[in-house]
């Protein structure tokens, strides 16, 4: 799981898909975060990501290097965790956040990747994968 964290840290931007109905949707995201030892995403639940989330849990993620060259792709089951204390380490985590979200706001969001599947991919051809 670390290995994901660090990876999608580095970088920077990733995209997250959701499923409304039978369509896809993908948006930016730049939000990853350990907290306990699960690894966190978060949004506002304002926003139709939130709700396509609680209408079916299974995302996945897809983030790639600043020079193309290696990926990966990060299915899973994502689970809100409505307690104060993991809002707000996403938000320690995240600063910048801060001028937009609070972790008492009852907007701000924060989802747990569970029965998580991460598959490494490069130009050289090799992969790997990583569950937690």
């Amino acid at each position: 799981m670390k290995e994901v964290y660090e990876f999608l840290k580095r970088c920077g931007t990733y995209f997250l898909a959701t499923a409304e109905g039978n369509q896809p949707r993908v948006r930016p995201f730049g939000t990853v975060n350990i907290f306990e030892g699960r690894l966190y995403i978060q949004t506002g639940r304002k926003k139709d990501v939130s709700k396509q989330i609680k209408a079916n849990p299974r995302i996945e993620i897809c983030g790639l290097t600043s020079d193309c060259s290696e990926w990966v792709r990060v299915s899973a089951a994502a689970v809100e965790d409505d307690r104060i204390e993991a809002r707000q380490s996403m938000l320690d985590a995240y600063p910048s956040l801060q001028a937009r979200y609070k972790a008492d706001d009852g907007n701000t969001q924060v989802f747990y990747l569970k029965e998580a599947k991460a598959v490494f991919y490069g130009f050289n051809g090799k992969q790997k994968t990583v569950e937690f």
